[in-house]
């Protein structure tokens, strides 16, 4: 290949990349290693030291992999490989911090193997002997009742594993519950750098997917722009975790609106004019996730804007946001901070409802809950979990208002993504504050 043909592709490259925000597949790789190794290398220590557990095992079985194993393997590994032990040790007052893998191979080129085959083929042993060379404390393993993402080891591992240890060893094994949620939870500077590409990718996809470029009122239905979400991100080279939704709400008395269950979902219909429109959408993207609901409206002829109701209704919908977020503190449980947001919406005639839940590696991801859609008088467990600093999470909820001119109450069910540090909480890359408009109004049409 000739150097003029590589230059050429390179800033094609660029180009492309500019214009998608996507990094090709083996810039991805380097990324989310860097990441990975200052995580390993600068966050961990912190987060054992804190939790008071100085040797942390985490294993998995191939295709069974536990949810913080897999935030720790190199991007390279899709998968753990036959069975992958991780074990984690940190002294302090020695200044002595390993990270190792009794494996036949390293993992990745943070984490070295320590697997002498020739004088321990059984792995187990291997295992047995790295602890008992270093005699740790507390040995934490990630099993717990309130936090699936903390619970995974799996039975046959923990039972082998327990057959092989001491009485003495066996009674140092603790959960490593709040060490694996504070992992899964914690947000590092360089992620929250490139946290708002995710969202702004996110929230290009919606403001095209809710616009006359994808919608002809009478023609597209509900599910053409599902899929034309799915299609998008697929195209722009991402993934999601989970498939988007697309549902009407109207001027009529047949659809179910305010009064719909979440747990159903509404059949594929047709956009019509006058339609009130909520997406729920996510992206995938460098092992972070995003998570967001907004809402348009679909003008009739004549309108150049949405019925001032919607508007209001859309706007308790943002006060109710503000509302959340000013109860946020760290230490301040999840089932306080809904207690608290839930009597201020009252006190202001706000029928709100709030399920709003941490992301980061995961959608629904480890760390304070705050509400669940059926559990308005707290959540028992991970809603009793303190809120820390550096943490993420989505801000989902919704208020319930009446729409005079429909005779019918609808459900503005907004959902944008925020990071809370020392300095308070922030979204990540802004918020829905207007409902879009399909078509847009051009301003130089009259």
């Amino acid at each position: 290949m000739t150097k003029k043909l590589l230059l050429i592709l390179f800033f094609f490259n660029v180009i492309v990349s500019s214009k998608s925000q996507v990094l090709f597949l083996r810039e991805q790789s380097r990324v989310m290693d860097e990441l990975l190794a200052e995580r390993l290398d600068s966050l961990l220590p912190q987060l054992m030291q804190k939790n008071n557990i100085d040797m942390w095992i985490v294993m998995s079985r191939e295709y069974n992999e536990d949810p913080v194993l897999r935030t720790m393997l190199p991007s390279t590994w899709l998968s753990a490989r036959r069975r992958t032990i991780l074990v984690f040790y940190n002294n302090p007052s020695k200044k002595q911090y390993e990270k190792l893998a009794v494996a036949r191979y390293n993992v990745g080129t943070s984490i070295k193997a320590a697997w002498d085959m020739q004088r321990f083929p059984d792995q187990w042993d291997a295992l047995v002997n790295v602890i008992t060379s270093r005699n740790p404390k507390k040995i934490g393993l990630n099993y717990s009742a309130d936090f699936g993402h903390a619970d995974g080891i799996d039975h046959t591992c923990y039972q082998q594993f327990l057959d092989k240890l001491s009485p003495a060893l066996k009674s140092r094994i603790v959960s490593a519950e709040k060490l694996a949620v504070a992992w899964l939870e914690t947000r590092t500077a360089r992620e929250m750098e490139i946290y708002p590409q995710l969202i702004d990718i996110s929230h290009r996809i919606i403001e095209e997917g809710f616009s006359e470029r994808v919608i002809t009122p009478g023609i597209t239905t509900t599910e053409d722009v599902v899929w034309w979400f799915r299609q998008k991100i697929d195209n722009m080279g991402l993934t999601t975790w989970f498939h988007p939704t697309v549902e009407i709400q109207r001027n009529d008395q047949q659809s179910a609106g305010q009064t719909r269950n979440f747990s159903t979902r509404q059949d594929e219909q047709v956009i019509m004019a006058g339609d009130l429109l909520h997406c729920d959408f996510g992206i995938s993207y460098l092992r972070l996730n995003t998570d967001i609901q907004q809402h348009a409206y679909v003008l009739k002829p004549g309108e150049t804007a949405a019925p001032e109701s919607i508007q209001q209704a859309f706007a308790n919908t943002n006060r109710l946001q503000d509302i959340l977020t000013a109860q946020f503190k760290e230490g301040k449980t999840g089932n306080e901070i809904l207690a608290a947001a839930l009597a201020q919406a009252k006190q202001e005639n706000i029928n709100a409802t709030i399920y709003t839940h941490p992301i980061g590696f995961h959608g629904h991801a480890a760390g304070t809950t705050i509400g669940m859609w059926d559990m308005q008088h707290g959540v028992p467990g991970s809603g009793d979990y303190p809120m820390h600093y550096n943490t993420a999470y989505s801000i989902e909820l919704n208020a319930a208002t009446n729409i005079p001119e429909w005779k019918k109450t609808v459900r503005i069910m907004l959902e944008e993504d925020g990071f809370f540090d020392e300095h308070g909480f922030r979204y990540i890359k802004g918020r829905q504050k207007e409902i879009y408009l399909i078509p847009r109004i051009k301003q130089h049409v009259k």
